[in-house]
């Protein structure tokens, strides 16, 4: 009978620590995210990933923000919450809005997108949600386009302008050739980095047009020899495609540097990077999306740590709470320094790593380069040069 006593203790103390086990999950506080995504994205064309251009995306984002939920679950459950993510693809604005709606309407907490900027103001404009745009770099979503709840986690385009305008004054390249593609997005791109040029003393030392065609008649106007005659320091080529760019480098009239889309670039991440705890992170994202973290990559992986990190700060909620706490999170991404929104325009502060694709050669802001609040606040719009009305 002492026997079965002591078994009957043993088994009611084994389902005491079951029961333990299973509570706080049963109990825990449930938060879902949704993820809009292009229903047929060009950006994964098999042609354009085979040619791997520097700064583009190199697949889905699904694959990161998975990645950051994963790797937050066992602080989420420590604080008795739980957060779930699903995926919509949506093929037009009008769809975009409409997805968005759906899911502030089934009780989502965070709106995420992968979009474009037409798609990605519909979706913010149908919500009272924070939408996170992880991917459109556009300056536009951050200064007249602008929306209240609207969260940018992919630098912008003045941001990385900046960075490499920083980089130049550190080396004293001041006199820059800057060449120019023919589509809208160079044409806006180009006026970046001209104001990128400015905001940091140097001098445009020409500036030209270049076009790519297939016809015998217009063979010299992607002709490097052409493009690159004169005087200057450095070429800075602004190239959306990238399919010029990547020819450019060593293919100069004078043995002068290239920067821009082709040898020193400007991006949020690169899989080289080994400081801070960085190649543990670029790590586990080749072992489970297998490629490796690019920059648009890195961007939808803090989306994800920066929404779990607000349902850890509130995990009881209720969603106002999380709302506040994500707005006012520090995120850490493994690149030294603790990161957070801007509240003029809901950009993520963040240091840049200039990289000619095969390694890191230095980080932005560059060592000098000063701020009277907080240095990360030199690469992009600051907060006198606000045009966002909306917040």
């Amino acid at each position: 009978m002492r026997g079965a006593a002591i078994h009957d203790v043993g088994r009611r103390v084994a389902q005491a620590a079951l029961l333990a086990l299973i509570a706080p999950a049963v109990q825990a506080a449930a938060f879902k995210a949704v993820l809009l995504v292009p229903d047929d994205d060009p950006r994964l064309d098999r042609n354009r990933l085979e040619r791997a251009y520097l700064g583009h995306t190199g697949g889905q984002a699904l694959d990161a923000v998975q990645s950051a939920l994963k790797e937050s679950r066992l602080e989420l459950e420590a604080a008795g919450a739980s957060l779930t993510l699903d995926t919509v693809a949506v093929a037009t604005p009008e769809a975009a809005r409409a997805a968005a709606a759906q899911a502030e309407k089934t009780g989502a907490a965070f709106v995420l997108t992968d979009l474009g900027p037409a798609a990605t103001l519909a979706a913010a404009d149908a919500v009272k949600l924070p939408v996170l745009n992880l991917s459109d770099s556009s300056d536009a979503l951050r200064q007249n386009d602008c929306r209240p709840r609207l969260y940018h986690l992919i630098p912008s385009e003045r941001m990385r302008a900046d960075a490499l305008a920083q980089s130049l004054m550190a080396r004293k390249w001041t006199q820059v050739l800057l060449l120019t593609g023919p589509s809208p997005a160079d044409a806006q791109r180009s006026a970046t980095a001209q104001a990128a040029i400015k905001r940091y003393g140097l001098k445009l030392a020409g500036s030209k047009p270049f076009k790519l065609s297939g016809d015998p008649r217009e063979r010299d106007l992607a002709n490097p020899l052409l493009l690159t005659q004169g005087s200057y320091d450095v070429v800075w080529v602004v190239d959306s495609d990238g399919e010029l760019a990547r020819t450019l480098p060593y293919r100069t009239v004078l043995p002068r540097p290239v920067v821009g889309d082709a040898g020193l670039v400007a991006l949020a991440w690169h899989p080289q990077y080994e400081r801070y705890g960085a190649p543990q992170v670029s790590r586990r994202f080749a072992r489970e999306a297998k490629r490796p973290m690019g920059g648009h990559e890195w961007a939808a992986w803090m989306g994800g740590k920066a929404i779990a990190a607000a349902v850890i700060e509130a995990p009881k909620g209720p969603l106002a709470a999380v709302h506040k706490a994500f707005a006012a999170i520090e995120v850490d991404g493994s690149k030294g320094v603790p990161m957070s929104f801007r509240p003029w325009d809901g950009q993520l502060r963040q240091p840049l790593l200039l990289t000619d694709g095969q390694g890191v050669i230095g980080t932005a802001p560059a060592d000098g380069v000063l701020h009277p609040k907080n240095t990360l606040d030199t690469l992009g719009v600051d907060a006198p040069e606000k045009l966002c009305k909306a917040r």
